[in-house]
């Protein structure tokens, strides 16, 4: 008979007489009690499943130990969970609630470390593919996520605005496709997002050494053509910073009559045509002691880059500091959204973007692109796009009208998702236990019966 030995204890500073003595030897219990919620989340809209078939999966049937769906169920719920490194799994494999959520019996032990990996990692030469047999296929999975964000709508909405943006996305290490990139001033990727509303719609890795703005007119293309197949009378309107006002995207957004409003970037012949707005602004400020702002409209053209003039809204703001003037480009009629209307309405509304990136980059860890290989680390983008996917569920379906509805992803983790459960387990059912002093009780209670009744 095998001898049981016991683990080694960690003391703690004793309660009076009684030593305080800490092992992890619980038998099935789990940190990860909000599991349970992804797991119901996925099962209502098939979340992993579809995501699943934009895989190629070429192992042999017979000698597969962990489907390829359980593969990605435990990589997106171990993000969502707080696990961004893969060797969070060598442990975490052996959670019973992990095993639940992936659908196999409590007391499972789920993928290690380098079965994710190999999943992950890209077939580079011929003679990978004896261990390499996963492979995704970056088309399919970017008309998953806008396929995802369709479905969030039970009827074709009147408008949808499109907010794009690029972000750094630092290097630490010699990867494919690392170059310097003088605005950030480091080693870095340039993934480009695009956002409705919450919804995540384009999350695509680039490299640093070109332009943004230049490389975002065939994602918008693609957006636009995957969008309009479903929908062809809703509105869209394209948002985004002065690095997205090419001639060739206003160019396509004129010809397939989508509206746009970005930025542009000032210049001495800007400057010299809202003078005199830029003027009264200044006499006002003088007088009252208070900024001041002043909106004007002008048609302007570039000497080279434009093939048209365009309406152009200048903000002629004056400060404490001296004169701050902000120029806008659109091919919106003044008579729908009036200079001021629509800066300080619906362009400067796609700073809540700048939220939602944070959220993908901090929460998510949009920025664990830390494999040698571009083609991995995007599909880490896209396992990253897929734990927001999640959140976002979370908080529009089941906590909508509540006072969690706008709570951010690491609050939703730390006070919803990360609970302790015992599993007990009988052959006719499987007994979640929560402790009876959890405080958001009622929180999951709100959001079982929203997910039951969907």
């Amino acid at each position: 008979m095998k001898p049981e030995c016991k683990p080694e204890g960690l003391l703690f500073q004793d309660l009076g007489s009684q030593t305080v003595i800490v092992r992890n030897d619980a038998e099935t219990t789990s940190s990860d009690g909000g599991l349970l919620l992804l797991r119901e989340i996925d099962r209502r809209y098939t979340i992993t499943d579809r995501f699943a078939a934009c895989f190629e999966d070429a192992r042999m049937p017979g000698m597969i130990a962990h489907s390829l769906v359980s593969l990605i169920r435990q990589r997106i719920y171990g993000i969502c969970q707080g696990y961004e490194d893969l060797n969070d799994h060598e442990e975490w494999r052996n959670d019973a609630m992990l095993a639940l959520a992936c659908e196999e019996q409590p007391g499972t032990i789920c993928a290690g470390k380098s079965t994710l990996n190999r999943m992950e990692l890209p077939v580079v030469e011929e003679k990978d593919r004896r261990y390499k047999k996963i492979e995704y296929n970056r088309e399919k999975v970017r008309a998953f996520l806008v396929d995802l964000f369709l479905g969030a709508y039970r009827k074709e909405p009147k408008e949808i605005v499109i907010d794009v943006d690029a972000t750094n996305d630092p290097l630490h290490g010699q990867q494919e496709g690392r170059f310097f990139h003088g605005y950030y001033d480091e080693f870095c990727y340039l993934p480009l997002y695009a956002f409705v509303g919450e919804h995540l719609v384009l999350a695509d890795l680039f490299t640093a050494d070109g332009d943004p703005g230049k490389r975002a007119l065939g994602p918008l293309r693609f957006l636009y053509f995957r969008i309009r197949s479903r929908w062809d009378k809703t509105r869209i309107i394209i948002r985004g910073d002065a690095g997205f006002s090419r001639e060739e995207i206003m160019k396509f957004c004129e010809e397939y009559g989508i509206e746009y409003v970005f930025g542009l970037s000032g210049n001495t012949r800007l400057k010299r045509a809202i003078g005199r707005s830029l003027k009264e602004a200044k006499v006002a400020y003088e007088q009252t002691g208070l900024a001041q702002r002043r909106f004007a409209e002008l048609r302007y053209r570039t000497k080279k880059t434009w093939s048209r003039s365009r309406r152009v809204v200048a903000k002629a703001e004056y400060l404490s500091n001296g004169p701050k003037p902000r120029f806008i480009v659109t091919n919106i009629d003044a008579q729908k959204w009036p200079a001021r209307e629509l800066y300080e309405k619906l362009y400067c509304a796609r700073g809540n973007m700048e939220n939602r990136i944070k959220e993908q980059k901090l929460f998510c860890f949009a920025d664990r692109t830390s494999t040698h290989f571009i083609r991995s680390n995007q599909l880490r983008l896209f396992f990253s796009a897929l734990a927001y996917v999640f959140f976002v569920e979370l908080r529009r379906r089941s906590l909508c009208g509540t006072d969690w509805e706008n709570a951010r992803i690491d609050t939703l983790r730390l006070k919803i998702l990360k609970v302790a459960a015992r599993i007990v387990v009988s052959r006719r059912r499987i007994l979640i236990r929560f402790p009876a002093s959890f405080p958001y009780w009622a929180v999951w209670k709100t959001i079982h019966r929203s997910l039951r009744a969907a």
